[in-house]
């Protein structure tokens, strides 16, 4: 299938995005709801949560994704290859975050990855960052106990205000002061697979939820 243009970035403090999105009839878009779910945070065109859902079925997989037609696109594959453990949803998260989180059953939300979010390198730009501390907040307050956090970026300054901010609120543990090598992830994503192409180093921490 071919994939649409898309831009690079968007601005999630524009008004376009202020509405929060909302929860979707979660029986209706997996086969099976009483999977455990992994959900990505920005997502992009979906491949990894693609070839997650593809090689370990007995997993839910949730993409979210600000832009829009990536979503669709992601959607459509999906449905291409008859993916009922997959599902992806436009939305911002910073402000849509916590009432989709609300509105899972208990306990069922048992993996979350942030994996080399839009860095906004301008320091003006740099309150766009998907990692602020409200969605800290809401992770902190609504995942289960015992879930983990996988957080990862080729830009150090991010990775580190990730680690820091994730570190700074007392229901994460994380597994090692040091960054970790290889990546716990069995599936590396498309940025990662560049980044490495060039011997460039991934920065990456894993939490748990106390």
């Amino acid at each position: 299938m071919a994939l649409a243009r898309v831009r690079e970035h968007v601005n999630p403090l524009s008004g376009k995005y202020k509405t929060p999105s909302t929860a979707p009839d979660w029986e209706g878009v997996y086969a099976d709801f009483s999977k455990p779910l992994h959900l990505d945070i920005g997502c992009a065109r979906g491949k990894f949560l693609m070839e997650m859902a593809d090689r370990f079925p007995d997993w839910n997989y949730l993409g979210l994704e600000i832009r829009e037609p990536l979503v669709i696109q992601a959607n459509e594959y999906r449905d291409e290859m008859n993916l009922g453990n997959l599902h992806f949803l436009f939305c911002n998260a910073n402000n849509s975050l916590r009432p989709l989180l609300e509105s899972l059953p208990a306990e069922i939300l048992k993996r979350v990855s942030i994996q080399f979010p839009d860095p906004w390198f301008k320091k003006r730009h740099q309150k766009r960052r998907v990692v602020q501390p409200p969605l800290v907040r809401d992770l902190a307050d609504l995942m289960p106990s015992g879930s983990e956090l996988f957080i990862q970026s080729d830009v150090l300054d991010v990775a580190v205000e990730m680690r820091d901010r994730f570190q700074a609120a007392p229901e994460f543990a994380i597994t090692s002061p040091a960054w970790l090598d290889p990546n716990p992830m069995p599936i590396p994503t498309e940025r990662e697979l560049a980044t490495l192409k060039y011997n460039d180093p991934v920065y990456r921490s894993l939490f748990h939820k106390r």
